[in-house]
């Protein structure tokens, strides 16, 4: 009797991959993307002259600051004028807004994209400092949010507060190789962490916090073991790169809120190596229980509206510099 032709077997549908595996696959193909793209404008580019040697900050007397913010302020100005002749003038009108008599810039630099350390308020007899340490997408094109941020947050906190915006770093790009990965961050801390030292050097009565945001986290935990500041506060972080936050190993209390509008909800917690790139991710969800951080009601507002006037998410920042717990605290 002939054999019966086998009938094929029926194929199994392949399992669907995990939701948080699918997500972090769209971001390395955003990884991939953005590689060749990512040169096409350089804000990085924009020349600008060397600043003044300054050194660190050793005296915090109003004499010896104001000397400081008025070289500074005068190395913004040769900035100014450096990219106005090379034909940028957006960056020249920024930095003619940031010159402006006033403002009090510990230090500036406008090369490679540009640093700068601002206070807003009166450091010389500040008794809480908040340090606010931005995240992607902020640079001296867009410098006004975060000054913007540092003065809604000033008012907020009231007499005897001083708030330092620190642009410490050549910020990534929001969609780019570098905001998924801790390259910039690592670079980055050391600078932060000689800021707070030397704050805490000149005004060490003074309660001081380091107020992070988005890819800011990420530099806050590189800076963390052995700060000198009372506060570490994560918020809008899509992960710092530690499992928990004991692995900080930071004497400093660990806070962390996420607004209830903001898109970092979505991105996948993990952590996965790219052979021959890089570690892409950030780990473990801040305000997650498993990370250990104290949580905050952060309102319900967007990744960018954490210091927004009349938000719960600024009250509640604002009272963890003061020393004061959070309203509505999740734990």
């Amino acid at each position: 009797m002939p054999d019966r032709p086998r009938r094929p077997r029926p194929r199994r549908p392949r399992p669907r991959r995990p939701r948080p595996r699918r997500a972090l696959l769209a971001a390395l193909v955003t990884f991939a993307v953005a590689v060749p793209v990512s040169g096409a404008a350089r804000p990085a580019a924009v020349p600008a002259p060397a600043p003044t040697a300054l050194g660190p900050l050793r005296d915090a007397s109003p004499a010896v600051l104001e000397k400081r913010y008025a070289v500074s302020r005068s190395d913004i100005r040769a900035a100014g004028r450096a990219a106005e002749a090379h034909g940028d003038l957006k960056r020249a009108d920024s930095l003619r807004a940031m010159a402006v008599p006033g403002r009090q810039f510990l230090s500036f630099d406008g090369r490679d994209g540009g640093r700068s350390v601002e206070v807003v308020g009166a450091l010389s007899s500040a008794r809480r400092i908040a340090v606010l340490v931005p995240g992607a997408g902020v640079g001296l094109d867009a410098y006004g949010r975060l000054r913007r941020d540092a003065r809604a947050l000033h008012r907020e906190l009231g007499e005897g507060a001083a708030v330092v915006a620190w642009l410490g770093y050549r910020s990534p790009a929001t969609v780019s190789p570098a905001a998924l990965t801790t390259g910039r961050a690592d670079r980055a801390a050391p600078g932060l962490r000689a800021l707070v030292d030397g704050l805490h050097a000149v005004r060490p009565a003074a309660r001081i916090s380091l107020l992070c945001h988005s890819y800011g986290s990420v530099i806050c935990a590189r800076s963390a073991h052995g700060t000198a500041a009372d506060a570490l506060v994560l918020y809008g972080s899509p992960g710092v790169g530690s499992d928990n936050a004991a692995a900080l190993r930071t004497g400093a209390r660990v806070w962390a809120g996420r607004s209830g509008g903001d898109w970092i909800a979505r991105v996948p917690h993990v952590r996965v190596r790219v052979p021959f790139v890089a570690t892409v991710g950030f780990g473990t969800d801040p305000v997650a229980e498993r990370f250990g951080a104290e949580v905050f009601d952060a309102g319900g507002g967007g990744h960018s509206d954490y210091l927004r006037p009349g938000s719960r998410s600024l009250t509640n920042l604002a009272r963890i510099v003061a020393g004061a717990g959070p309203l509505g605290a999740s734990r």
